[in-house]
């Protein structure tokens, strides 16, 4: 039995019931169209809303928001109309969407969107927003669904009064997005302003892709102020400059357009293969390197050649230059490919760029993506200003990452393959890999042959008084240790597995993916460093 007076009949055509438009009017606050004060805000920044952005990576209709209902934990201070005005979705939109489906199927393409905004207490981690981020990042983890971080935002709120907590130290939000790590892809994009907890989670994912006029910092000017170190503006804190250089940032970007275009891109790597691509003239590798073999030569346009015409997305291209690291397709397979660069020290490996290539071992590993190495090293870095870099413990992260590598590994030397350098960039050692081949420019040693020969013949060097008789010695010495450092030398003692011509390495790679199995996992699951 009901007391309600209700007579049972419907409603007239059109009308809408109460609790229809209560609803509708609360949602409708959340959108940009019933915030144009905030929207306005935006574009004197020139940036785009939180909403356009997620927008512009999810597919068109895919998008399911979860609890953008929310207000910010402030009700004992604020009225229920002004907490619905100003702490929309408590400034943190988030969802599962699909992005990519035109290529993938729906069980690749769906993925988890977390989107800071900004226009929202300047971004910053309210307590209602925290419980949200919990709650995404344990459906991440249930459901293996990748993650998209926009991440702009000042950090902790400290003016969310609906809590008996003192610190907020106890919040598990940052430990659950750290336990993603490995066991979902992670994009991170920073626009604007991102200090603090939102640059913790930020400097946790697997790429951080970033716009010109973003700074980054684990502390924004009043952090910094009130730990008595000094007044800043927000643009003198983590410039995109100096994040770029000291490989905080993998990908900068021109602005939000272009940083969403490559998050959808790095994602398409993990979400598998696609129809195979074109390619460029193969039989150009032939004249890629210079008939001086002493001289640099930009390694980049030999990538693009090998790769899908398009396909090739570079990572922490300013940091660790003398390596490149990149994702590439070949024949629309997705893979990781690092590769010397002789512009840079000769293309030796110092500090940073081991420091690149261990990590990015770990990244492909995580996510089954073999790994193609081109190989042209004098090998690592030596001097005494390389070893104060730690450079001993810096270098060995690349076999330590190697030896645990479960993905296919394939080498192909371009020119010189000499000392552990070379053999770090073979996963270990030349018969590491599914196979390691070198182009006929190949020449091989224990380090630089010059070198060696000066070095080791340096006494009976010494002994000839004739300077022009000495140094026609050293060279003819040079000159044998050339020959026997050959491609074709090294091949006949099996210490290659063959010499090929370069037109034929993309058909070599390809081989070696058609002749290994899937890799397996075995154990725990592997995490991504951040560093």
């Amino acid at each position: 039995m009901s007391d309600s007076k209700d007579d049972g009949r419907k409603s007239p055509p059109g009308e809408v019931r109460p609790e229809l438009a209560e609803l509708r009017q609360r949602v409708e606050a959340t959108m940009d169209a019933g915030r144009p004060e905030a929207v306005a805000r935006r574009r004197k920044t020139g940036q785009r809303t939180t909403r356009e952005n997620i927008a512009d990576l999810v597919d068109p209709g895919s998008f399911s928001e979860y609890g953008g209902l929310a207000l910010a934990a402030q009700r004992s201070t604020r009225s229920l109309e002004d907490l619905v005005r100003a702490s929309p979705a408590d400034g943190l939109v988030c969802g599962f969407g699909t992005v990519n489906r035109a290529l993938f199927d729906d069980e690749r393409a769906r993925t988890l969107v977390l989107a800071y905004d900004y226009t929202v207490f300047a971004g910053t981690q309210g307590l209602v927003g925290h419980r949200k981020l919990d709650r995404m990042l344990a459906l991440a983890a249930q459901w293996r669904v990748p993650v998209v971080l926009f991440a702009e935002g000042g950090g902790g709120r400290p003016n969310d009064t609906d809590t008996h907590t003192v610190s907020g130290l106890d919040t598990p939000s940052f430990l659950a997005f750290a336990a993603l790590s490995g066991l979902v892809p992670r994009v991170g994009i920073a626009s604007g302003r991102c200090f603090a907890g939102n640059a913790a989670l930020l400097g946790g994912c697997d790429v951080i892709i970033a716009t010109d006029d973003s700074n980054i910092g684990m502390g924004g000017p009043v952090m910094i102020q009130g730990g008595g170190l000094g007044t800043f503006a927000p643009e003198e804190i983590g410039p995109a400059d100096v994040q770029t250089r000291n490989g905080v940032i993998d990908v900068r970007v021109r602005d939000e357009a272009e940083a969403v275009a490559v998050a959808k891109q790095y994602l398409s790597y993990f979400q598998g293969p696609v129809a195979p691509g074109g390619c460029a003239p193969q039989e150009t590798l032939r004249e890629a390197l210079p008939a001086n073999r002493r001289r640099a030569y930009k390694v980049r346009p030999v990538i693009e050649t090998l790769a899908d015409t398009g396909s090739v997305l570079e990572l922490r291209r300013d940091f660790g230059r003398s390596l490149v690291t990149a994702l590439v397709r070949i024949e629309g397979q997705p893979l990781g490919l690092i590769a010397n660069d002789t512009f840079h020290l000769g293309g030796a490996i110092d500090a940073d760029a081991a420091d690149k290539a261990a990590r990015f071992f770990q990244l492909c590993d995580a996510f089954g993506l073999p790994l193609v190495s081109l190989c042209d090293t004098p090998g690592f870095m030596v001097g005494p200003p390389a070893e104060a870099t730690a450079l001993v413990r810096h270098v060995s992260r690349m076999f330590v990452g190697a030896a645990s590598l479960c993905v296919p590994f394939f080498t192909v030397v371009l020119r010189r393959g000499y000392g552990l350098g070379a053999q770090a960039m073979a996963g270990g050692h030349f018969h590491a890999p599914v196979f390691t081949v070198s182009w006929p420019t190949g020449e091989f040693g224990g380090m630089n042959l010059e070198g060696a020969v000066r070095i080791g013949m340096r006494k009976q060097l010494e002994a000839i008084e004739d300077p022009v008789a000495r140094e026609e010695l050293a060279q003819a010495m040079i000159a044998e240790a050339h020959q026997r450092g050959k491609a074709i030398n090294m091949a006949s003692l099996l210490e290659l597995d063959a010499v090929i011509d370069p037109a034929e390495t993309r058909a070599w790679i390809l081989r070696g993916l058609r002749s290994v199995p899937r890799p397996t996992r075995e154990g725990r699951r592997r995490f991504i460093d951040t560093w």
